[in-house]
């Protein structure tokens, strides 16, 4: 692989790396919601969520849409919950793992 691809990948993963986004994917992950749906369901402040919604959507991991006044977003690529879901086994196949001395 390229430098500039695993430039790339990195770059998705760092989108990755913050629980407020993966509240926001997960929130997303029936489909599509307006950001007046999504900072109250995160009990966050409007201009933090819009923040990460920016980091989600700059990387590719977040697609928009203007409806009237609102701005809707959705998850890019079905692969994205998958890789959430898989991540989130794994950490608790660590903790598991952790709990009951094995790592």
């Amino acid at each position: 692989m390229s430098y500039q691809l695993h430039q790339t990948q990195s770059d998705f993963f760092k989108a990755l790396a913050h629980p407020t986004r993966l509240q926001i994917l997960e929130f997303l992950k029936p489909g599509e919601r307006c950001v007046c749906e999504i900072f109250p369901a995160l009990a966050m402040e409007q201009s933090n969520v819009s923040r990460h919604l920016a980091v989600l959507k700059k990387e590719g991991l977040l697609q928009s849409r203007k409806d009237g006044l609102k701005v809707i977003y959705r998850i890019s690529d079905p692969r994205i919950n998958e890789i959430v879901e898989l991540s989130a086994k794994i950490t608790r196949q660590i903790w598991h793992d952790k709990a009951i001395g094995i790592c």
